[in-house]
Order: C-alpha cells, then sequence, then structure tokens
C-alpha cells in the first residue's frame, strides 16, 4: 500500500517520501480501516520540523497524519460496537499514526460512526479540532453565561471552538483578520475583534475563559483579560507541571519548564487564576459526542481546501503558510 511518510526532522518538502509498504495486519481490539479522507493540522508540520522532540522521539522513517475518515474492512475478535463495511472517523492515538496511507490499524475504541448527515471529507476534519475543544472547555468547566475568548477565530479549532461554546450558552469573543470577520459572525461569534484594526486588548474585559490557540505574548496577555479566578486553556503555549506529569516528561525537563514559565506562573498567581496546557487524547465517548452535535447541527465542519492524496506534502505546506480559513483535507478515495 502508499503511504507518506517522515525520513528526517526539517523543512517539509525536503523531509517526507511516498513509500510503498504492507497493508498493516490487526490484533483483536483493533479494526483495518480503508482512508477515504484525512485532514491536516499544525501538529502535523510541527512533528516534522522537529518541535515535539521532547515528548515523542520518532524512529524514522515513520508515518504521519491523525485525524481519518473510511470504511471498516476487516475487525478483531473482541470489537463488538462496529462492523465491516462501517463508515467511521477517529483520532488516532500519539503512538500509532498514518492516516495519511491507503489502510491504517487502529484500536477500536477510538474509533466511532462517522455523522450520518456529513461525508467522509467533512468527517475526517473533525476528530482532532473537535476533541480538543471538548477537552479544554471541560478542564475549564465551561457554562452557560460563560464569557469566552477564542483566539484565531477563521482556523481549524477556531471555527468549531466558537460553533461548540455557542451550543453551551457561551458569550464568544473571537480575533480574525478584515476579510474573514463577517463569516466569523455566521458561526455565531457575540463579538468579532478585527486584529488589523482593534486590540483585543482594549475590548476583552473580565471574561471566564481564554481559549489560547496562539501562544506566545497571547498565552502571557490572556491574564490581563481574564476576570479574578478565571482559566487560561492552552494548546499552544507553555507546558505547565501538571500537563508536563501527564506527558511523563523527566524532572530535568520539567524543572527546566518551571523556570521558562516564572512570567506565567506569576501572573496566573496575581489573579488566582487557573493555568492549563492541553495535549488532546484520543477519546471515542466523545467523539460520539461530537457525532450528537454535528446530527443535530450545533455544529458544522468548516473546509477551506481539498487536495489529492499525491499533493499531500502540498497541503501540509499550506497549512503552515496559516492561511486556511477551517480544515485543510486530504482526499484518499
Amino acid at each position: 500500500m502508499k503511504i507518506l511518510q517522515i525520513k528526517g526532522y526539517g523543512a517539509i518538502k525536503s523531509n517526507l517520501t511516498f513509500s510503498e509498504i504492507e497493508k498493516p495486519t490487526i490484533s483483536d481490539n483493533q479494526v483495518l480501516i480503508e482512508v477515504y479522507a484525512a485532514s491536516i493540522n499544525p501538529i502535523d508540520y510541527k512533528i516534522i520540523e522537529g518541535a515535539l522532540k521532547q515528548v515523542r522521539k520518532l524512529t524514522f522513517p515513520t508515518p504521519i497524519g491523525f485525524d481519518v475518515s473510511g470504511v471498516v474492512i476487516k475487525k478483531g475478535n473482541n470489537v463488538n460496537h462496529l462492523n465491516i463495511g462501517d463508515e467511521i472517523y477517529s483520532r488516532v492515538p500519539s503512538d500509532s499514526p498514518g492516516t495519511f496511507s491507503e489502510f491504517i490499524a487502529i484500536n477500536a475504541d477510538v474509533v466511532c460512526l462517522k455523522p450520518s448527515n456529513l461525508d467522509f471529507i467533512e468527517s475526517s476534519s473533525l476528530p482532532l479540532v473537535g476533541l480538543t475543544t471538548i477537552q479544554s472547555f471541560n478542564k475549564a468547566n465551561l457554562k452557560s453565561g460563560d464569557k469566552v475568548l477564542i483566539h484565531a477565530g477563521s482556523g481549524g479549532i477556531g471555527t468549531f471552538a466558537i460553533q461548540y461554546a455557542k451550543s453551551k450558552g457561551a458569550y464568544v469573543y473571537t480575533t480574525t483578520s478584515t476579510e474573514n470577520v463577517n463569516w466569523v459572525k455566521e458561526l455565531g461569534a457575540d463579538r468579532v475583534i478585527d486584529y488589523k484594526t482593534e486590540n483585543y486588548l482594549d475590548i476583552v474585559k473580565d471574561v471566564n475563559i481564554v481559549y489560547d490557540t496562539l501562544g506566545g505574548n497571547y498565552t502571557e496577555n490572556a491574564f490581563k483579560v481574564i476576570k479574578d479566578c478565571g482559566k487560561v486553556i492552552s494548546i499552544a503555549g507553555a507546558i505547565d507541571d501538571e500537563s508536563a506529569k501527564e506527558l511523563g516528561l523527566n524532572g530535568f525537563i520539567r524543572f527546566f519548564l518551571r523556570l521558562k514559565n516564572k512570567k506565567i506562573t506569576k501572573q496566573a498567581n496575581s489573579k488566582s487564576a487557573y493555568y492549563k496546557f492541553i495535549f488532546m487524547t484520543p477519546n471515542g465517548n466523545q467523539l460520539n459526542d461530537i457525532t450528537s452535535l454535528v446530527e443535530a447541527e450545533k455544529i458544522k465542519p468548516i473546509i477551506d481546501k481539498i487536495f489529492p492524496f499525491s499533493e499531500t506534502i502540498d497541503a501540509l505546506v499550506y497549512q503552515k503558510s496559516g492561511r486556511a480559513k477551517g480544515k485543510i483535507v486530504v482526499k484518499m478515495k
């Protein structure tokens, strides 16, 4: 079968290759999926470039890709909730990537039937952004009436997060560029801030939750806009000590991170605020929750561009450009 593999750390175009390998075999707890579509996420190019070496070192060549939709063509003896021929979607575990391939073996507990009102392209766009958002807002204990700031409202995470927060009854601030303001409003955001003409720090005050999707100064500035005892949940900022332990990082790295993050810790303490870095984990039950929201038409996928399998490398380069409005999807079949 054909598969895209990483052959070394570095630039996207020079460190990926298409290979022919044997079709995977499955264990009693797995299903074999014929891949119909696989979506691109920022974590993909960050892994290629070596940004996550501290968390997980790769042995090359290694497969890439985490979001998938397709059809079950074989199942293990212990798999009861899926049948051959089922149309499914999944966010595969971080230790078994490889959705940019013709077939993939996946543990069945992270595989769910795809939403009945979506096609394979649309379904493949949802698992990572949906699970990341649900786990982030669960950690923040999002409730109706909360005021939330979601950065980068036109991105893959942002477009899902706006719709999810509104489905829970939150008041949503978001940031985007001038050309995206109107269609981001259509997703349900209450106040869309054009970062080219407005400064969100002048507009957003006393929010309950900041969903930090950008990191850097945005993480530090989150504490300027949350209320006392508010919560900052980040998927791009500093790794806090609790999350470092959950990721299994050793004591030396955790000590280094504590020193590096002293400023954020001080800012959080000044507001009696809670700060948490979220590293999403696959979850079949939460994927079913996403299906329910989609079938109830409370969430709709936002697709920016579709690439054929042969142009997956170009799709990854496009993802890194930061120009996408919504998700980028690779059509496999």
